[in-house]
């Protein structure tokens, strides 16, 4: 089912095995070929909340090849927070006193070769502004990762994490995963802000630009070779003017 046309791209949900497959064949590109993590025999990165999720496909309109894709996980409230992916790595009671609906989006990933093109993470943030609105999402979350598991090489970006984005204390996830980088607790060299934003994975930027906040450790995924934090956007709290924004591209 088609949910927006931007340019060189289109963004539609997934609609049967075949297109799941394909989504998972993406993301094994993405995450595990060639980036250290463990290998999967059938070529497909895949996981028992693929069945329950709404899988969301970028293809370029001029050969159907798929360029990014994603997958959603609605939560009535925050009471269905154990339900989520992340519940597996973070100890998420805080959230579940969240009163209202929640999407957990996941397993973002870009076909390898075009990660600097723009126009799909525009149409992607489209596409996921008209769900959300749509639904009546009122937050937003998921896990966001850094490749590898060398935590010196993203010194800047944790202590910049650190410092402006640490979730508020209401909601904070706390520590269940059995190796962290408590990095909130480490001092830190004040970051190098060019720097900092440079290591950031692009769709963790565009949370922060957005007011999104993130645990105030990482979970060392050696399983896909990744350090990656809890973050959370609550819809309200979107900035005006880049609401507007949002919406005008999805619009």
């Amino acid at each position: 089912m088609s949910i927006l046309v931007r340019g060189r791209y289109a963004a539609r949900r997934a609609e049967g095995d075949a297109d799941i497959a394909a989504a998972q064949a993406l993301r094994h590109a993405a995450f595990i070929a060639g980036t250290g993590a463990r290998a999967r025999e059938d070529g497909r990165e895949a996981d028992e909340f693929d069945a329950h999720c709404t899988h969301i496909l970028i293809e370029e309109r001029a050969t159907g090849r798929l360029v990014c894709c994603f997958r959603l996980l609605p939560l009535h409230d925050g009471a269905e927070i154990g339900r989520s992916y992340a519940a597996q790595h973070y100890e998420l009671s805080a959230l579940a006193a969240y009163p209202g609906p929640m999407v957990e989006m996941g397993r973002f990933c870009v076909a390898p070769g075009n990660e600097h093109d723009p126009d799909i993470l525009r149409v992607a943030w489209a596409a996921l502004t008209r769900c959300v609105d749509r639904d009546g999402v009122e937050m937003l979350f998921g896990c966001s990762s850094f490749r590898g598991t060398d935590a010196a090489a993203y010194s800047d970006a944790f202590a910049m994490l650190r410092d402006r984005h640490l979730a508020p204390k209401r909601w904070l996830p706390r520590v269940k995963a059995p190796e962290v980088l408590r990095f909130a607790r480490q001092t830190l060299r004040a970051p190098d802000p060019r720097r900092a934003m440079r290591t950031m994975p692009p769709l963790l930027r565009t949370y922060l630009l957005m007011g999104g906040w993130v645990s105030d450790h990482a979970v060392v995924d050696r399983d896909l070779n990744t350090l990656h934090v809890f973050t959370g956007l609550e819809i309200g709290g979107i900035p005006p003017a880049r609401a507007r924004v949002l919406r005008l591209a999805a619009g």
